[in-house]
């Protein structure tokens, strides 16, 4: 499932292999994923321009594009969000495949191409791809970032107090919200709250001075590790999401329960 380590991950793909290539051909077709667009208007906006830089903010990315034939002014913005099983492949002119800004390997096939959704063709007839088995992810022109929060990786200590400093939701909730803080996902919030030793359903207006600098330490130190080490995945709390499991710091029982409408996993002692 993607979260912010996977679409970091996306985004380096695009600059590793996508920029600077002249866009021949796009596949707008799917009318779900490219919504609210009518096939056919991203392909006419995008066409002969150039993927000229690639931008993250928490889980969506987005590509400025150049003028057409490198002049004449900008083009619009080319947003993705990969969703819940989204995947983005690069492929040069031969069709190899490249991940995670590895160098290109022959003969990989690092995705399902039965579940393309959106693609662009280059004029070196490389492409670029959407993969997406559960058809969950999203594609549209000028995409609305601003309404996101600042991005977890980037957020400041005066920005993370006043978003967890008062209020009655769940810190889990709040941890969640993309407009408070953007690219923290159920998974890294399992995490970050289980390395803060916070109960998730606690209020966020309950939480002392102490308790929110742990947090905004914890939430700092996991997203980074997970960008680091490729992914949520390598996360020390993560396979003990599970039942009988036991909490890999103290023993105790892992607890479970949904928490802002989603799945959550916390020790049952530390966490109480």
């Amino acid at each position: 499932m993607p979260e912010l380590p996977e679409v970091e991950t996306a985004r380096l793909v695009i600059e590793d292999a996508a920029l600077e290539r002249v866009i021949a051909d796009v596949d707008d077709s799917d009318t779900y994923v490219c919504r609210p667009h009518q096939p056919g208007e991203i392909r006419a906006a995008l066409l002969g321009r150039r993927l000229a830089a690639v931008h993250r903010r928490g889980k969506s990315v987005w590509c400025d594009t150049s003028g057409v034939g490198d002049s004449g002014p900008p083009g619009p913005a080319l947003g993705i969000h990969l969703g819940m099983s989204g995947k983005i492949v690069v492929t040069d002119r031969h069709g190899d495949e490249i991940e995670g800004g590895d160098y290109w390997e022959r003969g990989r096939a690092l995705g399902d191409h039965r579940y393309t959704r959106f693609g662009l063709t280059f004029a070196d007839r490389g492409s670029l791809l959407l993969i997406d088995p559960r058809r969950l992810g999203r594609v549209r022109l000028d995409p609305p970032v601003d309404a996101l929060g600042p991005d977890a990786l980037d957020i400041t200590p005066r920005q993370f107090r006043a978003a967890f400093g008062k209020g009655t939701a769940p810190v889990k909730a709040r941890l969640l919200d993309q407009h408070v803080i953007a690219g923290i996902g159920n998974l890294l919030a399992d995490q970050t709250l289980w390395q803060a030793k916070i109960n998730p359903a606690r209020p966020v207006g309950e939480l002392t001075s102490a308790e929110v600098s742990r947090l905004l330490k914890a939430a700092r130190n996991t997203v980074k590790t997970a960008v680091s080490g490729g992914g949520v995945h390598i996360l020390p709390m993560i396979e003990f999401r599970a039942p009988g499991a036991r909490c890999p710091r103290c023993g105790a029982p892992m607890a479970h329960g949904t928490v802002g409408g989603r799945t959550t996993w916390w020790c049952s002692c530390e966490q109480a």
